[in-house]
């Protein structure tokens, strides 16, 4: 019996039924996943195995959707995408195959808490359906283990989405044993998805989503870049600008890669501006680039203006600086 096996035997005193959501969602593995893919598809066709064992094995109850929470455990982006739109219909359609796994809440009593089946509860609360469940009195080790080995025999998570589930476990306290043991992944590659998740801000990479097609070496790369305040200024604007969560995920992630790797536009590198007169005759060009600010004249008094300029500086930035004041306001108490 593999070592996978035997840890699926030993979380579950009873056959359990580690399930598959009623419509399939599975990707091509990435990194760490794909060289353990042989082991996965082990895990499943025992799954599939002890499915068929479910009916004698445990009772599976109905509980009130409403009653139940998340895991504490997030690991995946929430959205609205077809998979979750296809399960909808199929549980609407067919009802719920395929029970969940919850425990009592330790938070509220008569509250319980998912270990897998998210999506599946989701589902259930917005088609007003109670929820078929396995209740099982499981800690946090067992609940991340649980709902890890889930996500892992299906292939389902991105990268981003093993990034943060990674990351959340060990902000809670979670050993790195369980963390690997979870996403089945070994010490180094557990590693690298804490870095990730620890330099992409989450409200950006929730932003972007789970871009599934983006695996561990853009990410990395968009980390890096995203140390340099500029880069990560760049990408939320770029984020905030209208058209960009119409993109799907995957065109997300390249539109805001591609503006953390863009220089900054400067003044510089733009039309300078045109000073004109009353009568529309050019008369200067000024440039601006941070503290530098530059003026070039039309004609041949660029000296003799600059001296000029020069004497009335002050008076000018002390006008500048009273027009800025009265744009704020007055000053509050």
């Amino acid at each position: 019996m593999s070592k996978r096996a035997e840890t699926i035997r030993t979380l579950f005193a009873q056959p359990p039924a580690l399930s598959a959501d009623n419509v399939a969602d599975r990707r091509v593995a990435a990194g760490a996943v794909r060289s353990m893919k042989d082991t996965f598809s082990d895990i499943e066709r025992e799954n599939e195995a002890l499915r068929g064992r479910l009916a004698g094995a445990e009772q599976v109850v109905e509980i009130d959707a409403g009653l139940i929470d998340p895991s504490p455990f997030a690991d995946r982006f929430a959205q609205d995408d077809e998979a979750f739109a296809a399960l909808k219909q199929s549980i609407a359609a067919r009802g719920q195959e395929i029970p969940v796994l919850l425990r009592p809440s330790p938070l509220a009593e008569g509250r319980w808490q998912t270990a897998y089946g998210h999506r599946r509860v989701r589902a259930a609360r917005e088609l007003g359906r109670p929820v078929r469940a396995i209740v099982r009195a499981l800690d946090d080790d067992a609940l991340v283990l649980a709902q890890g080995l889930e996500n892992a025999a299906r292939e389902d998570l991105s990268f981003i989405e093993r990034a943060f589930f990674a990351l959340r476990l060990e902000t809670a306290g979670r050993p790195r044993a369980v963390i690997q043991e979870a996403l089945a992944i070994d010490r180094a590659e557990a590693s690298k998805l804490i870095a990730v998740a620890n330099v992409v801000p989450y409200e950006l990479a929730r932003g972007i989503g789970k871009a599934p097609r983006i695996g561990r070496g853009r990410w990395q790369a968009f980390a890096e870049a995203l140390r340099d305040r500029g880069a990560l200024r760049r990408v939320m604007t770029a984020a905030a600008a209208p058209g960009f969560a119409a993109l799907d995920s995957d065109a997300r992630f390249a539109r805001a890669f591609a503006a953390a790797r863009r220089p900054a536009a400067t003044a510089a590198s733009r039309a300078a501006m045109d000073i004109r007169d009353s009568a529309g005759r050019s008369l200067a060009e000024v440039s601006a680039r941070g503290r530098a600010v530059k003026v070039r004249f039309a004609g041949a008094e660029g000296e003799a203006f600059a001296a000029f300029l020069a004497a009335r500086l002050p008076g000018l930035f002390e006008e500048f600086h009273a027009a800025a004041t009265s744009q704020d306001g007055p000053a509050e108490d």
